[in-house]
């Protein structure tokens, strides 16, 4: 290109999609997230999975910060298949297994940018409480209609 050409205008790059997940995220890598091994290290994994979860559940109207009724994760892990070193992206898919009451069961696929491989997949546990007495509360009615959204099997 010279400098009298205009620039070459590139489109959006489209959102993220894994099958058998309704909902996906792009989640960067950083410098910092690589490790001695020369991989990502395995907490970049959960936080990750915790910023997807969290920021899906923000984004249809849970209230971290004011809200009567908050999210708290019971139960985590993840099964690691595959690495991925940056500045490789994850993709992160997200489906509910169980909508309870007071709680959701949370199933995360996670795979590479680059080549749609397989990296890794985590599952979360969240149990609605009061804020103030931390005892078990419904969800929250709005958020669990959009939750049934990603309800599968």
């Amino acid at each position: 290109m010279s400098v009298n050409e205009p620039p070459v205008a590139h489109p959006p790059p489209a959102s993220p999609t894994i099958p058998g997940y309704p909902y996906a995220a792009r989640v960067p890598t950083r410098w910092t997230d690589d490790d001695v091994y020369g991989h990502v290290n395995n907490t970049v994994h959960y936080l990750a999975m915790d910023t997807v979860v969290n920021g899906w559940m923000i984004a249809h109207g849970l209230d971290v910060g004011r809200g009567p009724v908050i999210g708290l994760v019971v139960e985590s892990g993840c099964r690691y298949v595959a690495s991925l070193s940056y500045p490789d992206a994850l993709v992160l898919g997200l489906r509910i297994a169980r909508l309870g009451t007071t709680s959701v069961q949370w199933e995360i696929a996670m795979t590479r940018e680059s080549d749609g491989e397989d990296v890794a997949a985590g599952r979360f546990v969240h149990v609605f409480v009061d804020r103030v007495t931390r005892r078990p509360a419904p969800v929250p009615v709005g958020l669990r209609a959009a939750m049934q959204a990603l309800v599968v099997g």
